[in-house]
């Protein structure tokens, strides 16, 4: 079997293809992964062929952005209003889409594919499958959990009309043959209606673990580890500003973000390890029981904390029940927002809306002290590891193709 994977956005988006791409071809398929020039080095390492096509970020946003002057040129005096649902819906069917699919369509062509999985919020992906006439697959993905199908489905129809394809009427067009999850059902982040996923149990760690940091190792247990990081996206957010693409609309800066979770952290009695992507820190007094790091091994420290404080992406919201570990969520962007309401909405933890020094603290103390929480917690762990592993994801991707195959023999035979 040979699968082509589309994805763009953060790093992110790459560490949730990434396990497939690399179960898939230790089991012996031909993997192929088009990925931005900035996400190659996710794959460094693993048995998977990339090619460095896809667009970044700012070329996507410049896309969105090209579309909504146009808007406003044809619609003198009125206004538009860009919330995170049509943000969401740019970013799967903008113009992007139409110039990425004729820059990855001879690639695909030439691959000669079986499947395409792709990257949830990467939609060029559904347009080379549909072209190829081959099946398309999700992977987990928070920009999956929040774009609505059926606002999406008329900017995608225009992206189909532009390469040639046919309109769909079916806002489900984007998840004909499934998709693909890491939470049980009962604990799905999806907002908007879409067919049920085929869940397994994520990897413990994406790479090669590694022993913890003397300094991590050595910490003592006489009070709660609380471990935060407001992830791996906001660098590159941030970066976009000196390629003219401003952040997302009241966006906090993420040093004010950290000064309030490094000072609030400081008057809890806990031992806490901070990390902060790089972004300065001046102006904060850091207390002796927390440890500041510009990168910190997320996935361990997980296995032995008792509290995680983050922006709410769906990777480490995952990652928090795959350790069984409640959570204080400070949203930044995109996502984060809705996953913060879910998971205090699913008793999972706390929905931080006072980033101030004051309100992380109140949060984190609460959540420590819940029984609820951590009653709810508990049980979200244990369900997650009573999914399968990822090898029955391979299994289930073999027999989705071998099905589309048997059927596409079938059509043609009654038609000849």
């Amino acid at each position: 079997m040979r699968v082509f994977c589309t994805v763009t956005g953060t790093q992110g988006h790459a560490n949730e293809v990434l396990p497939l791409a690399r179960a898939l071809a230790e089991a012996g398929h031909e993997v192929l992964a088009t990925v931005p020039e900035h996400l190659v080095p996710v794959f460094e390492g693993s048995p998977v062929t990339v090619r460095p096509v896809m667009p970044g970020i700012p070329e996507i946003m410049h896309s969105i952005f090209s579309l909504r002057a146009r808007f406003e040129e044809s619609n003198p005096g009125e206004e538009i209003v860009v919330d995170n649902r049509l943000q969401m819906i740019l970013w799967g069917g903008g113009p992007h889409i139409t110039t990425t699919f004729e820059r990855i369509i001879p690639i695909a062509r030439e691959w000669n594919p079986d499947l395409v999985l792709r990257d949830g919020g990467e939609l060029t992906g559904v347009l080379v499958a549909e072209a190829l006439g081959i099946p398309h697959v999700s992977c987990p993905s928070g920009p999956t959990n929040v774009t609505d199908p059926e606002g999406l489905l008329p900017f995608l129809n225009e992206r189909r009309v532009e390469v040639g394809l046919p309109p769909r009427t079916e806002p489900w067009s984007v998840y004909p043959f499934g998709r693909i999850d890491c939470v049980p059902h009962a604990f799905s982040f999806t907002r908007y209606p879409a067919p049920q996923a085929f869940a397994y149990q994520q990897p413990a760690a994406l790479h090669g673990t590694r022993g913890l940091p003397a300094e991590l190792a050595e910490l003592p247990g006489d009070r709660p580890l609380v471990v935060a990081s407001v992830g791996s996206a906001l660098p590159t957010v941030m970066g976009m500003k000196e390629q003219g693409v401003e952040p997302p609309e009241g966006m906090l800066h993420p040093s004010e973000t950290l000064r309030a979770i490094i000072d609030g952290l400081s008057a809890l009695d806990c031992h806490a390890v901070v990390a902060t992507a790089g972004f300065p820190i001046d102006g904060v007094t850091v207390g002796d029981n927390v440890t500041v790091m510009d990168w910190l091994p997320q996935q361990q420290l997980l296995e032995c904390a008792q509290l995680f404080v983050t922006h709410g992406g769906y990777n480490s919201v995952r990652e928090a029940i795959r350790q069984g570990v409640p959570m204080v969520s400070l949203p930044q962007f995109g996502d984060h927002l809705h996953n913060s309401e879910r998971l205090a909405e699913l008793g999972l933890g706390a929905h931080v809306t006072d980033v101030t020094a004051e309100g992380v603290a109140l949060a984190c103390k609460q959540v420590l002290g819940d029984d609820r929480i951590q009653a709810g917690i508990r049980s979200a762990h244990r369900q997650m590891l009573g999914l399968p592993g990822i090898g029955e994801v391979v299994t289930h991707l073999e027999s989705l193709v071998a099905t589309a195959g048997a059927t596409a023999t079938a059509t043609a035979t009654a038609t000849a």
